[in-house]
């Protein structure tokens, strides 16, 4: 089996895609349960992005990222994909184009969602 830590070492760049839909309101920093809340948008919005564009070509992976913020740390789906690799690129400037705009398009169902909503 592949050590993952090696295989994310061979991925040197990523493109930032957000923590959700477009079109979708997502969980703001300061709300309550932030983190976990934001974490699960997160998975569920890889899932949207896999539902619509397939899964990711040796040499991308899609994330999540934390970053910080002067208001707090927050969390995005990234690709991350190792230059060079034209497939690998591709997908990762696909991800940034053509994500699903909203939850409906991505094949989320309103019960997968009703987690994210809570507060």
């Amino acid at each position: 089996m592949n050590n993952p830590h090696i295989i994310l070492a061979k991925l040197d760049d990523y493109i930032n895609i957000g923590s959700s839909p477009v079109e979708e309101d997502c969980v703001q920093i300061g709300e309550i349960n932030y983190m976990s809340r934001s974490l699960i948008e997160c998975a569920l919005f890889l899932k949207a992005i896999r539902n619509k564009l397939g899964t990711e070509p040796v040499g991308a992976r899609l994330m999540t990222k934390r970053f910080t913020h002067d208001f707090g740390t927050y969390h995005e789906v990234v690709c991350m994909f190792q230059t060079g690799n034209e497939k690998a690129m591709e997908y990762a400037f696909k991800c940034e184009s053509e994500a699903p705009t909203t939850w409906k398009e991505g094949g989320i169902e309103e019960s997968e969602l009703d987690i994210v909503r809570r507060k």
